[in-house]
């Protein structure tokens, strides 16, 4: 009788052990969801706000006309870039062009998704810099499927000199590169202080 109390302990004690492992699992899950979502509403807002502002500039511009917001800092000016970002690779005419391009952001998006996928998503760092990224890449790869060239129209100049035009995208890209420079800056700090504390 005592042995069969002991067994019957046992799984007692096994079941809630697996019930509490169970509630951990799905607790885990429940906030890496939460996590996960939070960031693709980054990565879609960036969306959003790109398509929109490059809508309004389409509609209410001519191309390259230019309307000045600060003066000899910043202005509005409307320029169709079949090039890459800031305007590179824009004047190179070639059939082939193109096809390079929107190959380079299938397959950053692709990479920039499987490493946020793969990433702890309490790296909150790390997964803002992806989703800006991502946002950014999705938002001029739309533009150069739907119209074979990105709207830019962000035009800032200092004395006279002209940085080239870009766009809400290329500025999330940026910020998300900044944030993941940061990022491993701080992994390698910390990598770096560790054998400090050992010793």
């Amino acid at each position: 009788a005592l042995g069969m109390k002991d067994g019957l302990k046992e799984r007692v004690e096994h079941g809630l052990k697996q019930a509490a492992l169970w509630d951990e699992v799905k607790n885990r899950l429940k906030e890496s969801a939460l996590y996960r979502t939070a960031y693709f509403l980054v990565s879609l807002g960036v969306l959003l706000l790109d398509q929109w502002t490059k809508g309004i500039v389409m509609r209410t511009f001519q191309v390259h006309e230019s309307r000045e917001v600060v003066p000899g800092l910043f202005d509005l000016t409307y320029v169709q870039n079949s090039g890459a970002a800031f305007g590179l690779f824009a004047s190179v005419d070639s059939s082939v062009k193109a096809i390079v391009l929107n190959s380079v952001a299938v397959l950053v998006f692709l990479i920039v998704s499987g490493y946020a996928l793969r990433s702890s998503h309490k790296s909150v760092r790390l997964q803002v810099g992806l989703a800006l990224i991502l946002g950014g890449a999705v938002g001029n790869l739309l533009d150069r499927v739907r119209f074979t060239y990105v709207v830019d129209f962000l035009d800032f100049s200092i004395s006279g000199h002209h940085w080239p035009a870009f766009n809400v995208a290329d500025s999330a890209i940026c910020i998300g590169v900044a944030l993941l420079f940061l990022d491993m800056l701080q992994k390698e700090e910390e990598i770096e202080e560790k054998p400090a504390d050992a010793a």
